[in-house]
Order: structure tokens, then C-alpha cells, then sequence
């Protein structure tokens, strides 16, 4: 049982990976070919006991039925092993079965929900929709969040998905006044004007697929409110189970902030209380993933299990000490009862994510063999909760809850199982954590690229107090009408806090490096199961041998004078990673999302560290503007940083962090490992001439390797083009180019365009922005001119490796990661990665 359902699995994981959903024939026979195998298993297996109970025998049969049904074995090879062939090659199709039974089954639900789109014609138009909000409202500064359950479209004609994600505008805040945002509450019906587009995200190498999560949770559109359209609410509340449940969420989150203003881990308690881990700030996440607790600041498995464990000793044993009670309905199936009903719901107030999935699932299982009187081991109980999971939710896998959850439960059941003698507790709680922190590990480099060294001192005392202590606290204080119990609760997550904050400040506190390939994953993961095998077990030293790929295998050194150039895509902004031999350099940092997040945390940092990048040996900000440097706080707080060149002012916030910043001017150039760096703009004198336009005085880098040439103008204009080409017209020729100013009218001059003469060009732009860019004629210019054209909303991040020999690779990110869920955002599809020959 255990071993079919990791197949099913399996088969759902792999049709999450493939490009395209298979078409009705594919499907057909992925049916046919279950149906096929479970037949001939079943077979098979019958033969095998016609053969054991002697009611048939091989040799009064003609063709025996194994052979006739599969051709694979003869008479003489059944006579001479009758016990293994006939049983292995059964259970290898039933295997074979499940697995294909898996991927058929994902592809008919993804089926149904790529069913449910927004068609290209009706992004960007106002749309009159009639919904509920089905979530919890998260407010921003100057916005908020919500799901929408669509129940009526009011546009003629417009065809509209039945769930989506919108963002509602309110007024920024000026003068010391807040920002004034709308008045929503999960229930509501409301009326509103919206423009919607095709769920779409940023698609890097590593880094977080937006468009899967959107997938994952069924929302297959995304939007605005039209502010100023007749917004109307139309129901108080609507009056369904789910719209219950999320009302009584925002009711408890307004409860705890209510009693805990101002307190720095409010946010906490609300993320412990109902799921909402975004009222935690970023500066905290950074503690929690420091210090390997992350897991804690969420309503975990862990949370789920020791709340019902609590009631279940509770209701136990009240129970038994009433007679009257205790003969109607046995004490321990009442505690059963009582103990998944709090799991259930206390799963539900944190938003039913997949570790309160899992552990509500393992005790629903556990309570059916409780109340039946049959004995279920547990993993037959971790599989059963594994199968409901993906059957609900096939894109669970896609997911890293999913894997570090189960992971992290089937670790304990392998380290702790099979053994013999009892040992103490302080001995079984260390190999509890010895499991969890060695098991996990393959996992957390392949997904994060980083592992909290002080993990397992941190989890020592922070589940305990947060599990025991802290949950139970800030539940009690939301149902009672009295706030010391939760500043009771605040005050010790404060001194919980506190020796996490110490843990966290320390240098070694967390180990970071390069994503490692697939197969030393695998083999760090078998040689760390070997190594939490029982003691006796043969070869458990050899486990050690498999974790040692994972930290050896680096990534492939470039060559001297070979350049590798990788423009990420982080929407309407620029950001592009400059890599020779032994150095990197970090041109502009893409824009800020909001006031928690930027492209440098969400995009660039993640990057770096997957790629083995641990410092900056320089780092270019073109100018002031918010699309390009946005970002860098945020890389200069996570990675070291050796020197800035920019062109902002003085006194800039971003100048005071570094000890080397500098302007850069025309003439300053350096050269590493064979290839020469060089800016060309602005000039020098632009600084004292305060008529220079903030565009106009934009760094310009030139690089020149051996096989050929790289130009980021930035965003430079008609005025800062015609300065280039009067100076020195043939100092710009490229052979690749990073378009000035996203492609927009106001830059890429015919003048410019013919002196840089580009083999390649990478429009650095955002989907469907509001700029309209890149524009016609500028890609018509580029067009004519005979360059390959790539763009970061439809390619993702580009990459671009010059080679001495002067072969350039160009490689757009979404050419080698596609996947189903991903619409074709534009006209023309994603280009295939292409090897040009420098002319």
C-alpha cells in the first residue's frame, strides 16, 4: 500500500512537470494502459495462488496464462523459479499502474481548471462583476488584497474565471495622516468595476513561481478595482461555511491587534492564532529562517498535533470519570472524537495549508482505526494522509510545505521505529531532532540553498515555548474577554525572541551555498536515511560518503575571457548579473513591489546564492529612479559588496551604506580575468550641471570580452544617444545590448541603433505595463536591422554566454522551464535557446 501510493506520487509530480497537458488520445490511453496492467496483475497474482493451492498446474496448461498474456516468461523458466517471477512482475505493474493512474488523474483536474480561464481579448478592459470576498482582506500601505468568488458578470459578452485575485486602491498617506484604504470584510457581496489579466509572474532560475501558486489556490485571474466605477456593497454577509469561517478569522485577527498595539509581535501571535504569516515582518522571517523556526511561525503540523493532543488528554480524562458517560460511548473513542474536531478546526482558522492538511488527514486516519479497533502502523497512517492530499489538491507537490512537511514526519518514523529497549527522554527528543535537522537537509540546500547551522539548540527551547506555551496562551486570550492573556503571550514570544535574535547574529548561524544538481540531492537524501538506519545496520558510514556531492559538485568555472550574462526578469525594471571567470558584478537592482518587498530580496539574492555567488565584487545603480534601484538595500543587507558606482546624489540613504561608493564617469574602466569593463556615459562635468536630466547622467557600462561585446545603457534618452554617437560613434558597437529605457520611444534613436549594431537585444520589461513598452517602432527598428529579439515578459530571464571563441549562447529561462499552467502572455511564443556565431 505504502509503495503504491509514493508511485501515484510520483505519476502526479511528473505531470506537473510536463509543458503541455497530454490531448484526448494521450489521455485515452493512459487510461487504457491502467485498466491494461491491473488486468494482467490481477492475473497474475491469480495464478500464482491457482499454482499454490494446487487447484492448477503449469503443466497440464497449453499456454500458461502469465506467458499468454505477456509473452515475458516460458514454461521452463516459471517450473524453475515458481515463487518470484510470476509475484515480482506482478507488483512491478501494479507499481506501473499507480504511477500512470497518477499523472492521469492530475491531468484531468488541471484539465477543469485551465478550463476556467480569462480570455486574451478581455485583459486590460473594465469588466462589471457581482462576487463575494472569499478571504481574508490583507492590507498593504496603500492597498488592499482579496480573493474574489465571482457569482455574476455583468459586462455582455465578458467571460470572466470564477475566481480571482484583486488589489483595491486606497489614498496614499500624506501630511501625517494614514493611508486611506477601502473597508472590506470576508462575506461581503459587492458590485465592482475591475480589469483583470492572465495570472503572470516573474520566471527566474530558482526563484519563486508566482504563476504555480496562483494555479495551486484556483485563482486564474488577477486585477484591480476601478476606483472611481460605482463600487457598491450589496450583502453584509453571505451566509456559506467557507465565507463563516474566513469572517471568523478577520473577527480573531482584529481581536489580537486590538489588544496588542504597537507591540512588535503582534504580528506573530496572529500568524500562530489563524495562518496569516503575512503580519510578521520581514526583518523577523529573517530571525525565524536563521535560526531554522520558520516552521513555527505558522500554524504547522506541530501546532495542529499538540493543540489536539491537549484536548485529547483533556476530554480523557474528564470523561472516564463520569460513569454515565463513559458507558454510552467509550472514554477513549470520545477524546478521539474531541481531539480531531479541534484539529479540524483550528486547520481551518490557519487557512487548511498543507501541514495542517497532512496532520488533520494522519489523525482522521488514526481515529478510523481507533473507533473500527484495528491497529494501523505509522507509516501506513503518513501514507493514507499523503494520498488524500495529493488526490484534493494534485499541485500540493509543487509546493515546498508538501516535501518538508512529510519529509520531515516519515524522517521521525524512520529514526525512532524498530527500535529495541526504551530510552530516556532527553535521548529520544535529541534524535528526534538529530533526524528532523540530517533528513532535511538535502531538501532544504536543493529548495533554499541555505541550512540553519543552530537549528536544532534553536528548535530545543523554541517548540516547547511556542507549541506549549505560546499557542495555547494567544487562543485563550482571543475567546476571552480579558487582554493579559495575550500580553501574557507576547511577553514570552518576546523573551523567546530574544535568544533567537542572539542565535541569529551569529556568523555561522546558517549555511548558504550554490544549488546543487539533481542526483547529488538524491544521493545526499539515501545517504542520510542510511545514516539514521538502526545501529547494525550494514554500511551506515557510507551514508556519510552521499552527502558529500551535495557540498563538492560545484558549478562549472567559466574560462578565462569568457563572459556570462544573465538579465533577470523582475517586471518593468532592470537587473542584470554580470559573471567573468572569478568575478560578478551586479548592474542596477530592479524595482521595490512594495515596502516589504523588492526584486532584491524576491529575485536577485536568490539568484546569486543558487548560482554560488557569495559576494559582489562591484555593483552599478545606472541612476535614481525606483526600477533599478529599488533592490539594493536588500542586496547590500544579504551580500557582501566590494564597491557602488552610481550616479545618484549625494547624501543618497544607499551612499551612507557603503565605505567604497563612487560616481561613475566616462574613462573609468578595470579589467577581470580577460575581460575589460569600461564606462562610456555620463561625462564627468555632468555633475556640476544642474540642468543634466536624472536619465541624462545614467552610468552606461561597456564590456568587451574576447569573443565579443555587451552594452547596458540603462535608461538613457534621445539627448544622452546623440552624445554617445557624437563622441565616438564606433566605441558603441555591441554585439549584444540591453535596450535603453525598456524599449521606449523616447530612446533608441536610428543613430544609436545602426553604431551599436546588436546581434542580440533584451527588452528588460514588465507584462502588460502601463508604459506600453517596448514600442512598435522601436522593435520595428531593431526588426529591420536583422537583431533576435527577447524579452523578459514573454522570455522570462535571459542569458547570455559569451565564449573566447566567439560563440554566443542566448537562453531564455522560460525555453527550458515550461510548463502547462503557463499562458502564452504575447503574439509570437518563447524563442528557443539559439547558439549564434560572433560576425
Amino acid at each position: 500500500m505504502r509503495l503504491n501510493v509514493v508511485c501515484f506520487v510520483l505519476g502526479v509530480w511528473l505531470l506537473q512537470q510536463q509543458a503541455e497537458l497530454p490531448d484526448r488520445q494521450e489521455s485515452w490511453w493512459l487510461v487504457a494502459f491502467t485498466v491494461v496492467a491491473l488486468l494482467l496483475a490481477y492475473l497474475a497474482r491469480t495464478e500464482r495462488r491457482w499454482r499454490r493451492e494446487g487447484a492448477c498446474s503449469l503443466d497440464s496448461l497449453e499456454v500458461p496464462p502469465t506467458r499468454l498474456m505477456t509473452g515475458l516468461a516460458s514454461p521452463d523458466q516459471l517450473r524453475g523459479k515458481p515463487g518470484r517471477l510470476v509475484p515480482a512482475f506482478a507488483r512491478a505493474l501494479v507499481l506501473a499502474a499507480c504511477c500512470a493512474a497518477g499523472f492521469a488523474w492530475a491531468a484531468f483536474m488541471a484539465g477543469i481548471r485551465l478550463a476556467d480561464a480569462l480570455p486574451p481579448e478581455w485583459e486590460g478592459r473594465d469588466i462589471r462583476i457581482e462576487g463575494v470576498v472569499a478571504s481574508l482582506p490583507q492590507p498593504y500601505e496603500r492597498s488592499v488584497r482579496f480573493e474574489f468568488a465571482i457569482e455574476h458578470v455583468l459586462t455582455p459578452e465578458a467571460a470572466v474565471p470564477g475566481r480571482i485575485l484583486i488589489s483595491w486602491w486606497g489614498s496614499p498617506a500624506r501630511d501625517g495622516k494614514p493611508a486611506t484604504l477601502p473597508d472590506l470584510a470576508p462575506g461581503e457581496r459587492w458590485q465592482l468595476t475591475v480589469r483583470l489579466r492572465r495570472p503572470h509572474g516573474t520566471a527566474n532560475p530558482h526563484g519563486f513561481d508566482y504563476e504555480a501558486w496562483l494555479m495551486e489556490r484556483n485563482l486564474r485571474a488577477t486585477g484591480y478595482v476601478r476606483p472611481r466605477s460605482g463600487s457598491e456593497r450589496l450583502t453584509g454577509m453571505v451566509h456559506r461555511p467557507q465565507y463563516w469561517v474566513e469572517r471568523v478569522r478577520g473577527m480573531l485577527r482584529a481581536r489580537i491587534l486590538a489588544a496588542l498595539p504597537e507591540h512588535s509581535y503582534a504580528g506573530v501571535l496572529v500568524a500562530l492564532a489563524i495562518g496569516d504569516q503575512r503580519a510578521i515582518a520581514p526583518e523577523q522571517w529573517q530571525v525565524y529562517t536563521r535560526t531554522g523556526v520558520n516552521h513555527l511561525m505558522s500554524i504547522s503540523g506541530l501546532h495542529v498535533t499538540m493543540l489536539a493532543g491537549l484536548m485529547f488528554a483533556l476530554v480523557y480524562g474528564l470523561w472516564r470519570r463520569s460513569p454515565q458517560l463513559a458507558t454510552r460511548l467509550p472514554a477513549l473513542k470520545a477524546a478521539v472524537l474531541a481531539s480531531l474536531a479541534t484539529a479540524f478546526g483550528y486547520a481551518l482558522l490557519a487557512g487548511y495549508a498543507v501541514p495542517a492538511q497532512r496532520t488533520v488527514y494522519m489523525l482522521s486516519v488514526v481515529a478510523v482505526a481507533v473507533w473500527l479497533g484495528v491497529v494501523e502502523s505509522g507509516s501506513a497512517v503518513l501514507a493514507a494522509a499523503l494520498l488524500v492530499v495529493v488526490l484534493l489538491d494534485p499541485w500540493a507537490v509543487l509546493a515546498p510545505g508538501f516535501w518538508l512537511s512529510f519529509g520531515a514526519v516519515g524522517a521521525i518514523m524512520f529514526a525512532c521505529n524498530g527500535r529495541v529497549g526504551r530510552a530516556h527522554w532527553l535521548a529520544g527528543w535529541a534524535r528526534v531532532q538529530l533526524a528532523v535537522t540530517l533528513a532535511m537537509v538535502p531538501l532544504l540546500i536543493a529548495l533554499f540553498q541555505q541550512v540553519s547551522i543552530v537549528s536544532p539548540v534553536a528548535n530545543a527551547f523554541a517548540i516547547p515555548v511556542v507549541g506549549l506555551v505560546v499557542v495555547p496562551l494567544t487562543l485563550a486570550g482571543m475567546l476571552l474577554p480579558f487582554d493579559w492573556v495575550l500580553q501574557l503571550a507576547h511577553l514570552t514570544m518576546a523573551w523567546c525572541m530574544y535568544l533567537l535574535e542572539w542565535l541569529s547574529s551569529l556568523d555561522a548561524a546558517v549555511w548558504e551555498q550554490h544549488a546543487p544538481p539533481t542526483w547529488a540531492v538524491v544521493a545526499a537524501t539515501c545517504g542520510a536515511l542510511l545514516m539514521l538506519a538502526p545501529r547494525g545496520t550494514p554500511g551506515r558510514w557510507l551514508g556519510a560518503v552521499g552527502l558529500v556531492p551535495l557540498v563538492a559538485v560545484v558549478p562549472a568555472a567559466l574560462l578565462p575571457g569568457a563572459l556570462h550574462v544573465t538579465v533577470l526578469d523582475v517586471g518593468q525594471g532592470v537587473a542584470a548579473v554580470v559573471r567573468t571567470a572569478n568575478h560578478t558584478l551586479l548592474y542596477d537592482t530592479g524595482p521595490a513591489f512594495g515596502p516589504q518587498a523588492d526584486s532584491g530580496s524576491r529575485v536577485i539574492v536568490p539568484f546569486l546564492r543558487a548560482a554560488g555567488v557569495t559576494r559582489l565584487d562591484g555593483m552599478i545603480v545606472s541612476h535614481d529612479h525606483a526600477d533599478h534601484a529599488g533592490g539594493a538595500a536588500s542586496v547590500l543587507q544579504a551580500v557582501p559588496v566590494a564597491w557602488l558606482l552610481t550616479s545618484l546624489p549625494e547624501f543618497d540613504p544607499l551612499l551612507l551604506q557603503m565605505d567604497r561608493a563612487f560616481h561613475c564617469y566616462a574613462g573609468q574602466h578595470w579589467e577581470w580575468d580577460e575581460v575589460r569593463f569600461e564606462i562610456v556615459h555620463p561625462l564627468r562635468e555632468s555633475y556640476d550641471d544642474v540642468r543634466f536630466r536624472t536619465h541624462d547622467r545614467n552610468c552606461v557600462l561597456k564590456v568587451s570580452a574576447r569573443g565579443g561585446r555587451l552594452l547596458l545603457p540603462g535608461d538613457i534618452e534621445v539627448a544622452s544617444e546623440m552624445m554617445l554617437t557624437g563622441r565616438d560613434r564606433a566605441a558603441l558597437e555591441a554585439d549584444a545590448l540591453l535596450v535603453p529605457h525598456h524599449g521606449s520611444r523616447s530612446s533608441s534613436t536610428s543613430e544609436f541603433v545602426q553604431a551599436v549594431s546588436p546581434q542580440v537585444v533584451v527588452f528588460p520589461v514588465g507584462y502588460r505595463n502601463r508604459f506600453d513598452h517596448p514600442h512598435r517602432e522601436v522593435v520595428e527598428r531593431y526588426g529591420t536591422l536583422g537583431s533576435r529579439m527577447y524579452r523578459t515578459d514573454r522570455d522570462g530571464a535571459v542569458t547570455l554566454e559569451i565564449n573566447p571563441s566567439g560563440a554566443i549562447t542566448v537562453t531564455p529561462y522560460r525555453a527550458v522551464y515550461r510548463r502547462y499552467w503557463q499562458p502564452q502572455s504575447l503574439d509570437d511564443a518563447v524563442p528557443d535557446p539559439v547558439d549564434l556565431q560572433r560576425d
